[in-house]
């Protein structure tokens, strides 16, 4: 028999459902260690800050008629659904802080499949986890995705040899593919059409 208070009731959901943002929490690295040992748990984060924030246009908006479901595996290529009535958006979620110099992201082909796949590359200041703007690559609503091209991604760790083996369902796309979003108003306008007069 074993009992447990709020806080730890929680903290062990925490860790049944996300072990490794458990240890992250834990942990005392300094803070230039943050942006790659910690990276798991800053994905989360951003994550839930987009979703609140989203949900928080929509209602500001007067948009009310929407679900947000979670995907518990990563291979649909997709990490986030969100709907509105009868529009179906499949999100995968790109993250880069704002002195990054990152280019290219590697999205999964499955995406491509969804009824109204998008990709959403989340800029964020890395001391206030502040987010926006944002790079937008998608379809108008109830359109698929368009193809994302031929170049292959590859993964980031090299073998023994020092080559980089090549990552079939995946596409390497390039920042110049997406569109510039400055606000989260522009994002819904995008996931589900400009709000009606």
């Amino acid at each position: 028999h074993v009992r447990f208070g709020v806080s730890s009731g929680i903290n062990l959901f925490i860790f049944l459902r996300y072990p490794a943002v458990m240890v992250t929490l834990e942990s005392g690295e300094s803070d230039s260690a943050d942006l790659y040992l910690h990276s798991s748990l800053r994905e989360k984060v951003l994550e839930h800050i987009f979703v609140g924030q989203l949900l928080r246009a929509l209602w500001r908006q007067g948009r009310r008629d929407f679900e947000v479901l979670r995907a518990e595996v990563d291979c649909g290529g997709y990490d986030l659904v969100v709907t509105r009535g009868e529009i179906i958006r499949h999100i995968q979620f790109k993250s880069s802080h704002k002195s990054a110099t990152t280019r290219t992201v590697n999205i999964r082909t499955n995406l491509t499949e969804k009824p109204s796949g998008c990709v959403i590359w989340i800029i964020f200041d890395k001391d206030s986890l502040e987010i926006g703007p944002f790079w937008w690559l998608g379809a108008e609503p109830k359109e698929k995705l368009r193809a994302l091209g031929d170049r292959m991604a590859k993964h980031a760790k090299a073998n023994m040899k020092g080559e980089k083996s090549e990552k079939p369902n995946h596409r390497a796309v390039r920042r110049s593919q997406f569109d510039k979003l400055k606000t989260l108003d522009e994002v819904v306008d995008r996931l589900f059409g400009p709000q009606s007069k």
